[in-house]
């Protein structure tokens, strides 16, 4: 470890850690899970990420890139090197006002970058529960939505394009593809011709399974969407990376989707004997286009009294043992 260690400072203009208390920090996130990792990496650059990355190659170490530290499955949590982007690579790099997209690199948050699109009357359409400080690195990792699933989709539903880079050294941007550019990838050779090949492979042989088996549901975040590599999807590489968990490449910059932002709001929050009935009722709620639909359920709200926490919300509530509270928004607050 010491020899990795002095490797990573030698190439790495950003920060290296390898004492206890980082290792400590970085070993568990918003779950319950914890592993200690070898190291962190903070990276002072884009291209500073892909200097640890090749020495993380170099010592055969694995390695998984980290947001927010959000996440409730122990994604942020492994053995490997840690690669933090959220200190210095947050950066809003462009955006496009008239095509509604924005390119950025991983570690920004999702509240600070919207502050900064407000300006051009968009904003990110997902927006999970941790927004003040879930990184769009992360989102795409997680395959991330919140309660705005319904309105905006998941975040292999915003991804344009990403540049990406895999753990043998291709750095490349990918988003979908037609035949030609597959042939002309096929005919340029090399490593990422071989990756595209074997894609294109795995999807032939299964061809039929993902379109019959594959749950067309709006939250599907689970496994790998081998579906956005069909051809009615545009053999779209980019939406198949998005929700990977940091297992198959690490994310260097992305290109997303902006939706505009809509000022008026409105809450209604409806009650009823249980969380089952208040989920059968989803349906006809989602007809009415919420731009945020979120489920409670008694327990929920019953450890929130125990611990006297949001006691005003709480206490407001209307009658019931599960709940619905959905939003709805505008343009202006007379038609929301």
């Amino acid at each position: 470890m010491d020899q990795l260690a002095e490797r990573l400072r030698d190439r790495v203009r950003g920060e290296v850690r390898f004492d206890p208390g980082s290792r400590a920090a970085y070993s568990t996130d918003a779950s319950n899970y914890r592993q200690v990792p070898r190291g962190v990496v903070v990276p002072a650059s884009v291209d500073d990420a892909v200097e640890a990355v090749a020495v993380c190659r170099e010592f055969d170490v694995p390695l998984h890139s980290r947001g927010g530290g959000t996440s409730l499955a122990g994604q942020c949590c492994n053995e490997g090197i840690v690669l933090d982007w959220s200190k210095y690579c947050h950066h809003l790099l462009s955006v496009d006002t008239e095509q509604r997209t924005a390119l950025v690199e991983p570690g920004i948050a999702l509240d600070p970058l919207n502050e900064r699109l407000a300006e051009h009357g968009l904003m990110v359409g997902q927006k999970p529960s941790t927004h003040e400080t879930c990184t769009i690195g992360g989102m795409l990792g997680n395959n991330s939505c919140g309660a705005t699933a319904q309105a905006y989709g998941k975040m292999s539903d915003s991804v344009v394009r990403l540049e990406i880079l895999t753990y043998d050294g291709l750095r490349t941007w990918v988003g979908p593809i037609d035949d030609a550019e597959y042939e002309r990838i096929l005919a340029e050779g090399g490593r990422k011709a071989a990756l595209y090949r074997g894609m294109r492979d795995l999807r032939d042989r299964y061809l039929a399974d993902i379109r019959r088996a594959f749950p067309r549901i709006p939250r599907r975040v689970s496994g790998y969407n081998l579906d956005a590599l069909l051809p009615e999807q545009g053999f779209d590489v980019a939406k198949a990376l998005v929700g990977s968990e940091s297992t198959l490449v690490t994310v260097l910059r992305a290109e997303i989707r902006l939706v505009p932002v809509q000022p008026a709001r409105s809450l209604v929050v409806l009650g009823y004997p249980d969380i089952a009935r208040a989920a059968d009722d989803v349906p006809e709620v989602a007809r009415h286009d919420p731009v945020a639909l979120e489920g409670l359920d008694d327990r929920l709200v019953g450890l929130e009294r125990i611990e006297n926490l949001a006691r005003n919300a709480v206490e407001r509530l209307p009658a019931g043992r599960g709940w619905l509270m959905v939003q709805f928004a505008a343009a202006d607050q007379s038609t929301v």
